[in-house]
């Protein structure tokens, strides 16, 4: 069977149960944290350390699965999410914040292994589909704007006294669909071992300094960052402001929704329109975000803001994605993908850790201009795109220029 119909939609589907787990987390998790936390400006800190463990796992789960294959990487991540949900719903029951916060490394453990999914899909089909089967895997987030959410509010009391207890124990469930699904999983060999080519892989340091792979890292990593410090507060700035949970998981829900259900189409939309056009669309829909939230604090003007955000990441991720599969061969991937997570995850954990203390101690308004910064560094770098020619890596370039 073409791997492209056998592969991309177990990979889909394992995204799908791992970014539910993660919308579920994302709408609960502060509100968790907050309720565990004696200082409560800790409140997010559960959420930057899952982030951390994504960031220090990214690149050991690379270099492991270059040995091990990807689907054995795959499924091993699996049983750590399977723990981290067992030891979250203890925590809760116990009232132990540190034990709660342990949790989120063995999740984020599970999320750094879960990360190279995209990267599985588009090391498996041509050159011509790269950036449609990494859209094809996040548009496998879909059913996570609708699961995660809802889980969490329905599940939320479903133990007394425990708020949370039942939504963190759902999670269990998630990640043992997830590793049925990547047990049927048959990638091609090529995909889980580097091949053997006649010319020897270039240097870590020359692969980055070409423009094209820095204009894929900073929209990859300034735009999760962006999405990850004002998401992480909305939950919080929505208590604040005394919106219900349920209102709260509304929002969080239609997120999540602008974040994979773009997914559909934005491959098509790089192949007829280019990266360029898509990434500064990306970037200005960053923008738009901000000014909403800058001018209201009703339900609506969270939704719409976030809903803005969702479409904005998802343009960015996946045009910058598409754009870093052009930076290296076959035979440099592993440390290249490793090094391009490592500094996303990096800058995700900076600002989901910042987003606790930001909201905590200047409000909503401080966390909206705190990222204008970094959405006017994206445009600069996405302009600044253009003058460097628009093309994929060959082998016969290979050939001109390794010395």
């Amino acid at each position: 069977m073409n791997p492209f119909y056998r592969n991309i939609p177990l990979l889909a589907f394992a995204q799908a149960m791992m970014m539910s787990s993660n919308s579920l987390m994302i709408t609960a998790t502060a509100l968790v944290g907050y309720a565990l936390a004696d200082d409560k400006s800790l409140a997010t800190l559960p959420l930057a350390v899952g982030f951390i463990a994504i960031m220090v796992t990214s690149i050991p789960a690379a270099l492991l699965m270059r040995h091990i294959g990807r689907k054995a990487g795959f499924i091993l991540a699996t049983v750590f999410g399977i723990l981290g949900g067992a030891l979250a719903t203890w925590s809760i029951l116990e009232q132990s914040f540190w034990g709660f916060t342990a949790a989120a490394i063995l999740t984020g453990t599970h999320n750094g292994f879960g990360n190279y999914y995209r990267f599985a899909a588009a090391d498996a089909v041509g050159d011509n589909l790269k950036g449609r089967a990494v859209s094809f895997i996040l548009a496998g987030g879909v059913i996570a704007a609708f699961v995660g959410p809802n889980l969490a509010n329905f599940s939320r009391d479903w133990v007394s006294q425990a708020p949370f207890a039942g939504s963190y124990a759902a999670l269990i469930v998630l990640y043992l669909l997830s590793a049925l699904a990547l047990g049927f999983l048959h990638l091609p060999k090529d995909i889980e071992e580097e091949d053997e080519d006649t010319l020897p892989p270039r240097p870590l340091l020359e692969i980055v300094k070409q423009p094209r792979y820095i204009v894929a890292l900073i929209c990859g990593a300034l735009g999760y960052g962006v999405m990850s410090l004002v998401m992480t507060a909305t939950p919080l700035a929505m208590d604040h402001h005394a919106h219900a949970f349920s209102e709260t998981s509304f929002v969080i829900q239609w997120h999540v929704l602008g974040m994979f259900a773009p997914s559909f189409f934005t491959g098509f939309l790089i192949e007829r329109l280019g990266l360029r056009p898509i990434l500064l669309i990306g970037a200005l829909l960053g923008i738009g975000c901000v000014v909403i939230n800058l001018i209201g604090i009703s339900v609506w003007h969270f939704w719409f803001a976030l809903l803005l955000l969702g479409v904005s990441w998802n343009f960015l991720f996946i045009g910058g994605t598409t754009l870093l599969t052009e930076t290296y061969h076959s035979n440099e991937r592993a440390k290249v993908q490793a090094s391009n997570d490592f500094t996303v995850f990096t800058t995700v954990t900076l600002a989901s850790l910042s987003a606790g203390a930001l909201q905590h101690n200047l409000g909503w308004e401080a966390v909206n201009i705190g990222v204008l910064p970094l959405l006017a560094i994206i445009l600069v770098a996405i302009l600044l795109l253009g003058r460097h020619p628009d093309h994929r890596l060959t082998a016969k370039e290979q050939n001109l220029t390794t010395p």
